[in-house]
C-alpha cells in the first residue's frame, strides 16, 4: 500500500483534558504539514484514490549479499552504517567463525528458528534461520556452547527491544545443569555484566532481534520515549538453585528439576528494593512484609517479580513461608481483598465511583490459580513471581514489573 493515507496530529493524547485535546487536534495543526488537522482528515477520507494509491502487490525484502569484503575497520564501519549492530564493536562473522558457531547445534543451518516483529502486533513479522542466529551469536562474542540457549530464546519470537514508546525491556531466567556447563554466573554479581556467558547471550538475543526482525531502529521500529538501558544486553538471570530454599523457577512452571529451561520475561525492568518507599533498613528486618508492601505499590500491568539473594529467600522461608506458592498467596492477599477486577481496574464498589477503592488496580495477565468472576476477572491479583540468584554476602534484593511469557527447553536446540 505505497499510497496509504496517514494523518498526523500532535501527541501524546492520553492524560490530557478535553480542552487540551480540542486545541491539539480539533483546532490544531498537523505537525508535519502545518495545516489544520480536521480539514486534512476530511480530505483524506473523501478524495478519490490516485492511480498510485490503487496499486497492489507484494513487498519483497532485500537481505543483501551473502558476504562482504574489506578491511576489519571498513567492515566494522559498514555494520554501523547499515545498522546491523547495537553500535558496540562486534566480532566480525567470518565464514569460518560462523561454521565454528554452528557446531554448537545439530540443527540444519537453513532451519527456521522463529518469527519476530518489533512489537506484539506492529509491523511485519520476519523469520530467521539457525545460521542467522549463529551469525548474531558470533557478532556478540558468544561461544558455540551458548548457541542452544540463544536459539531457545530466538525460538520464542519475543523481541527484547519492543517497539512500544514505553521503553519495555526483556530478560530471561535459566534453570538446570547448563548453568554450570556453560559458565553462567548465578552468584556474586549475577544480574550484572560480569560473566561472559550471561553478557554475550543477552547481547546475541538483541542482535537476533535487530538483524532477524528489523527491531531497534530508532524512530521506526523502536519508539521508546526515554528508552531503557536494559535493552543493551537484557537481563540474563541464572537461578542460584543450590543456595535457594525454594524449588527452581522452572520447576514451579511445571518442568522437571533436571531439565534445562529458559523462561522469557517482559516488562519495565528491575531496580534495587531501595527505590521503593516501603523498603526500610534497621536492626530488625521484616523482609517478607517489605516485599509485600512493594508489591502493593507496583503497577499491575506486568505484575511484580522479586529477585532475591539467597539470604533474603532464607528470611522469607524463616518467616513462615515454606514454599513460594505459600508466600505468593500471602503477598497477594490484600490485592485479592480489593474485590473483583475488571480490564481497567477494580470493579465499581457499591456507592463509589469506578476506580476508587483499595489498591493495587489494573489488569493482570491470567495466571495459574486465577479464577474469573461475573463482570470482570474475578478475584485475580496482579502476578507475583520469585527468582533466587546472587551471592550470600549481603541481605540484598531487587524488584520490578516483569512477567514471564514463554518457557522453552534448551536441550531441543543442541
Amino acid at each position: 500500500m505505497p499510497g496509504l493515507r496517514i494523518q498526523y496530529f500532535r501527541g501524546p493524547v492520553w492524560g490530557k483534558t478535553h480542552d487540551q485535546l480540542r486545541k491539539m487536534i480539533i483546532q490544531g495543526n498537523n505537525p508535519i504539514t502545518g495545516k489544520p488537522v480536521m480539514p486534512e482528515i476530511i480530505e483524506k477520507l473523501t478524495k478519490p484514490l490516485t492511480a498510485e494509491e490503487k496499486k497492489t502487490g507484494t513487498a519483497t525484502l532485500d537481505v543483501g549479499p551473502d558476504t562482504y569484503t574489506g578491511t576489519p575497520d571498513e567492515l566494522q564501519q559498514l555494520y554501523l552504517d547499515k545498522r546491523y549492530t547495537d553500535f558496540m564493536p562486534i566480532i566480525l562473522p567470518t565464514v569460518e567463525k560462523v561454521e565454528e558457531m554452528l557446531k554448537g547445534t545439530s540443527h540444519e543451518p537453513d532451519e527456521i528458528v522463529g518469527r519476530m516483529n518489533p512489537g506484539s502486533e506492529a509491523g511485519d513479522t520476519w523469520s530467521y534461520t539457525v545460521k542467522d542466529v549463529a551469525i548474531s551469536a558470533v557478532m556478540a562474542g558468544a561461544k558455540p556452547e551458548y548457541l542452544p540457549v540463544i536459539l531457545a530464546l530466538a525460538s520464542t519470537g519475543t523481541t527484547p527491544v519492543n517497539v512500544s514508546d514505553n521503553g519495555f525491556m526483556a530478560g530471561a531466567v535459566i534453570n538446570g545443569a547448563i548453568r554450570q556447563e556453560i559458565g553462567l554466573n548465578y552468584e556474586i554479581g549475577a544480574v550484572g555484566p560480569y560473566a561472559h556467558a550471561n553478557t554475550t547471550i543477552g547481547r546475541a538475543w538483541n542482535l537476533v532481534a535487530i538483524n532477524g526482525a528489523n527491531c531497534g531502529k530508532v524512530g521506526t521500529t523502536y519508539m521508546g520515549t526515554v528508552g531503557n538501558p536494559m535493552n543493551a544486553i537484557d537481563v540474563i538471570i541464572a537461578e542460584n538453585e543450590e543456595q535457594s530454599p525454594f524449588e527452581p523457577f522452572a520447576v514451579r512452571r511445571g518442568f522437571k528439576k533436571d531439565e534445562n529451561i529458559v523462561t522469557v520475561f517482559m516488562g519495565w525492568g528491575i531496580l534495587s528494593a531501595k527505590n521503593w518507599k516501603a523498603d526500610v533498613w534497621g536492626p530488625n528486618m521484616n523482609y517478607p512484609q517489605i516485599i509485600k508492601d512493594i508489591y502493593n505499590q507496583q503497577d499491575a500491568m506486568f505484575g511484580t517479580v522479586a529477585v532475591l539473594s539467597p539470604p533474603i529467600a532464607d528470611f522469607v522461608r524463616d518467616g513462615g513461608h515454606a514454599t513460594v506458592e505459600d508466600f505468593t498467596k500471602w503477598v497477594q492477599a490484600d490485592a485479592l481483598a480489593a474485590g473483583p477486577m475488571t480490564a481497567f481496574g477494580p470493579a465499581k464498589p457499591e456507592g463509589k465511583p469506578a476506580g476508587e477503592g483499595k489498591p493495587p488496580a489494573g489488569k493482570a495477565p491470567a495466571g495459574k490459580g486465577a479464577s474469573k468472576g461475573k463482570g470482570g476477572f474475578g478475584p485475580m491479583a496482579p502476578q507475583f513471581n520469585v527468582v533466587v540468584t546472587g551471592g550470600t554476602n549481603n541481605n540484598y534484593f531487587m524488584m520490578g514489573g516483569m512477567v514471564p511469557a514463554a518457557s522453552v527447553q534448551i536441550d531441543k536446540w543442541r
